[in-house]
């Protein structure tokens, strides 16, 4: 089985183009806090869950402040 012939003199189509001048989203200079982290070292899905119920609780308490509930 022969391999088809490559030209590296032509330029380069399509999706090798497009891989060759790809930009990482998290080395964009417009995004501010988004960080790739290497394996093993993303944020646990607790610390999400953690902030989600710390918000809710702060503005459930901070509702019962407001004049005009039952």
């Amino acid at each position: 089985m022969a391999t088809a012939p490559t030209n590296q003199t032509a330029p380069q189509t399509g999706a090798q183009a497009v891989i060759a001048s790809a930009v990482d989203p998290a080395r964009r200079p417009d995004v501010l806090l988004r960080v790739r982290r290497d394996e093993g070292h993303e944020v646990s899905a607790w610390w999400m869950v953690g902030a989600f119920v710390a918000v809710s609780a702060a503005v459930v308490s901070l509702l019962s402040w407001v004049p005009g509930g039952a």
